[in-house]
């Protein structure tokens, strides 16, 4: 193994986390299942391929017929601390301590410690954040309730896409989930186990075939934990359904999980974007302006959603549904504050309605008013006495697009969003506000991609009728640089490497499968992570945009 010396300022840090035993278990994690990381990512590369080649489109598998029929089986029950989860806090990157303490002093029931979207995987913060972790589980944080009355902590590594570059093992970087799930499980998995509150955990971008080698991965790390007195099992892990192709797969997935299943999530975002990712290049699958056209009352997002809600049911598995973006104003007098509040409420009645049985926020002012919503709509811990038998989903169902075209507006928002995020990526940041909500590496993804197909398809905007291309989203970029460069000080420079590097990512033949992967072997991020620290852009847009 070769490790990179620690980030400035966290050596005590590194000191903790790197012991000889934990090198030794991540040696261990990383070089057994090396191989199977591989083949994830071919599995994913191949399975494009034989789309694009054949022109097919997915369905619900023939291989696994048997497994969808048979009705006995169940997932085992989850612990007690996971039996209620109405409202979870995502997208808190637990780098941001102050953030990380405000929510484990929250009402919340649970926490999205986030690795992935809502984290810019920086050295320093993978470090940090690791360590925060570490601090809450052993009760090292002053004045913050122990980890077993805090809320419970569902950890989300990185997603398999994704590679730790100051990590070498056995000559090959190390990949990014195995290293953060090797030092959280090494550190705190015993005693979040003792303390009944875990190990808990988020799996992302992965379909059937990938969850059989994550259960492997799960139950063979937990033969080496043993050693410290877990007993097989333990953990527990809720699978994002973040695209369309396992969205035919997830009695599947639960099935290959059924004694680590935590049930199953679906959000709006990153799945639209895999629509692009999967089919971008076929114009029946051109997806419209997604602030106009595209929410979950559509016909192929509420499929999904209800198919998850019935089928995790159907097997004993909670249904979480997606993470409401939106910031409350300061002033809960505001005609803005009631505004947003309501709307906030009206797309998570939806979901309650749906029979999800928890959901996520960003803002904390949320939390309570979006429990007391669960719980004057619901009886009980959950929703597991939904079963759904009203619905029932075909492979079309997934498959309609909403019908739509594009505006101005739409176009301009999405570029300002793919832009900010990779400029709060070159700050060391994975999400950052813009008017009055949070954006993070899904609404980057769903943002550019979007604007990626419309120029492939010269769609015409509903305004003008004016093409897009990419000269005229070069000319919107430049509005945008003009519209921001008051608020940017010494940052500016950095804005225009981000707006460039967006340009770029756009204008590509070959759609890049994830923007995070994209940026994260780019040598402008590589190399800003040795600058020294700046000023976040972020910050100005706080004051002047929500």
């Amino acid at each position: 193994m070769e490790l990179c010396p620690s980030p400035l300022g966290l050596e005590k840090e590194c000191a903790t986390l790197f012991t000889t035993d934990s090198l030794h278990f991540l040696h261990e994690l990383i070089s057994t299942f090396d191989e199977e990381v591989d083949e994830i990512l071919q599995l994913r590369v191949s399975k494009k391929a034989q789309l694009d080649l054949t022109g097919d489109l997915p369905s619900f598998l023939e291989s696994t017929r048997h497994i969808r029929r048979d009705p006995d089986w169940k997932v085992l029950p989850v612990p007690s601390r996971l039996q209620k989860r109405h409202v979870d806090i995502r997208d808190l990157a637990p780098c941001d301590t102050e953030h990380f303490i405000k929510a484990l002093l929250s009402p919340a029931q649970g926490i999205q410690v986030d690795f992935d979207d809502g984290n810019c995987p920086t050295y320093y913060n993978q470090i940090k954040g690791i360590y925060n972790v570490f601090k809450a589980v052993h009760n090292l944080f002053p004045n913050v309730p122990h980890v077993s009355q805090a809320p419970v902590l569902m950890l989300r590594p990185r997603a398999w896409n994704m590679v730790e570059h100051n990590m070498m093992v056995e000559g090959k970087e190390a990949p990014g989930p195995l290293f953060d799930f090797g030092l959280l499980m090494f550190h705190c998995g015993k005693a979040l186990f003792e303390h009944k509150s875990g190990p808990f955990f988020y799996l992302s971008k992965v379909t059937h075939v990938q969850t059989y080698i994550c259960s492997n991965m799960l139950m063979i790390s937990f033969i080496w934990v043993c050693t410290l007195g877990l007993p097989l099992g333990s953990i527990k892990a809720t699978v994002l359904i973040e695209n369309v192709l396992a969205a035919f797969e997830m009695e599947e997935i639960l099935y290959e999980l059924q004694e680590h299943s935590a049930g199953l999530n679906c959000g709006i975002w990153d799945y639209s974007a895999s629509f692009v990712n999967k089919f971008g290049h076929r114009p029946a699958f051109l997806l419209p302006d997604r602030h106009k056209y595209v929410n979950m009352e559509k016909h192929f997002l509420r499929s999904y959603m209800d198919l998850l809600v019935k089928t995790c049911h159907r097997r004993g598995a909670l249904a979480t549904g997606g993470m409401a973006a939106l910031l409350l104003p300061e002033d809960p007098l505001s005609d803005t504050y009631r505004r947003v509040l309501a709307s906030v409420t009206r797309l998570k009645l939806l979901e309650i309605t749906a029979g999800v049985d928890g959901f996520m926020v960003y803002d904390l002012n949320l939390v309570e008013p979006m429990q007391k919503l669960f719980k004057g709509h619901t009886e009980g811990d959950n929703q597991l006495d939904q079963l759904r038998n009203d619905v029932t989903v075909f492979p079309e169902d997934l498959l309609s697009m909403p019908s739509g075209g594009v505006t101005l507006n739409g176009l301009k928002y999405n570029i300002a969003v793919g832009v900010l995020f990779i400029n709060a990526w070159l700050s060391g940041k994975g999400h950052f506000f813009y008017k009055g909500q949070v954006e993070d590496s899904a609404t980057a993804e769903i943002s550019r991609s979007q604007v990626w197909q419309w120029v492939r398809h010269q769609t015409r905007l509903e305004d003008d009728g004016r093409v897009v291309s990419r000269q005229l989203v070069t000319d919107l970029i430049k509005e945008l640089i003009m519209d921001l460069s008051p608020h940017c000080g010494s940052v500016r420079q950095r804005l225009h490497t981000a707006a460039n590097m967006f340009q770029e990512v756009i204008a590509k033949r070959h759609f890049p499968d994830f923007i995070t992967t994209y940026l994260n072997q780019d040598h402008t991020f590589l190399s800003s992570q040795n600058a020294e620290p700046m000023q976040a852009l972020d910050k100005d847009l706080r004051r002047s945009k929500l």
